[in-house]
């Protein structure tokens, strides 16, 4: 089984409600902008490629040589099309399972998508104190099942076909962060 990490950095966020045009996407967080906490921590899995789908804002200046990125030209469409056009890069390069977070959980650590992507199940949910979460684990045999309209493919499936999933306890927080100022809050 070959697995990919994929990262979606595709959405459009504000930056601070104090007038701070900066993308919230490259927003400060503990030292570094916010998507290199999900993709440090999805590279340092060390599945067999990480994958950065981008949209709305461009990240080319702070995303690793080590990673491969995809623009999704689409995403204003919904975060579907992001999770589609990452997993057509990973058909492309023949990996079978993808390992699925999002840029904006920077409390998501390495061990969560290590956890996850560990899993036998066609799908893997990650749980935190019980409550769902990402990443997730998608094996290729899943992927035409997926929807690809709206923004949370995955969950939908999981509600129709809950013999498919398998939850995956794992530490971290999965706090999604939706603005500069709640990273200034968590500082």
């Amino acid at each position: 089984m070959s697995l990919v990490a994929i990262v979606l950095a595709d959405q459009r966020a504000p930056g601070s409600a104090t007038g701070d045009d900066q993308p919230l996407l490259r927003s400060p967080f503990r030292g570094k902008p916010l998507v290199s906490w999900a993709v440090d921590a999805a590279a340092s899995a060390e599945l067999d490629e990480t994958i950065v789908v981008t949209g709305a804002t461009d990240l080319s200046t702070v995303l690793p040589a080590r990673i491969t990125e995809v623009h999704n030209n689409r995403w204003a469409e919904g975060r579907a099309t992001s999770l589609h056009a990452g997993l057509a890069a990973a058909t492309w390069e023949g990996h079978t399972a993808a390992v699925v977070g999002w840029a904006t959980q920077p409390l998501v650590p390495a061990a969560a998508w290590i956890a996850v992507s560990a899993t036998a199940a066609p799908v893997a949910v990650a749980t935190y104190k019980g409550r769902r979460s990402w990443p997730v684990l998608l094996h290729a045999e899943v992927w035409p099942l997926l929807n690809h309209g709206g923004d949370d493919p995955v969950a939908l499936l999981a509600q129709e076909r809950p013999d498919l999933v398998a939850e995956v306890p794992c530490p971290g927080d999965p706090q999604v962060f939706a603005s500069a100022d709640e990273l200034a809050a968590w500082g």
